[in-house]
């Protein structure tokens, strides 16, 4: 399974812990979207964060959305499905997101390829940044809502 972790809040007035958290998961900036494979030591970190960041499972409509019209290279190229085949075994974008979400394969191990997104702010706005998703908010796990967020910052 693989979380998309999105930054919700900025970094005024952080704790250094959890600045330097979020620096690790690679979300330096507001709006910024990276992929976490589950494990205790990303759980961990992501509960660290939560009041900064939401996050939940993607599926596999979505991902290759995200990878097709955020990804990006080394010299801020897109990523095209020809690279895709001809940097990995993968013939086209949907595959390799199979594979990303099947956890055969990381994103990160694409040749040349930014590890994060960034994303245009939500459209209609985020929930509200200062409570839970739970309460009615933005922060903190989301589970499968995730991907209506990551639809409306597309």
């Amino acid at each position: 399974m693989v979380f998309a972790v999105i930054r919700v809040r900025g970094i005024v007035n952080v704790n250094p812990d959890i600045k330097r958290t979020l620096e690790l998961l690679r979300l330096t900036k507001v709006n910024h979207c990276a992929l976490l494979e589950e494990n205790k030591v990303y759980k961990g970190m992501l509960q660290m964060v939560k009041d900064y960041t939401t996050w939940g499972e993607l599926d596999k409509e979505t991902l290759p959305k995200l990878i097709e019209s955020r990804g990006m290279l080394v010299g801020d190229k897109q990523i095209t499905g020809e690279y895709v085949k001809s940097a990995t075994s993968y013939d086209t974008i949907e595959k390799l997101s199979q594979a990303i979400l099947d956890n055969k394969f990381k994103y990160k191990e694409v040749p040349d390829v930014k590890p994060l997104f960034r994303l245009s702010p939500p459209k209609n706005g985020y929930e509200g940044i200062k409570r839970s998703f739970k309460n009615g908010g933005a922060l903190g796990y989301r589970g499968n809502e995730i991907n209506k967020l990551i639809r409306r910052m597309l």
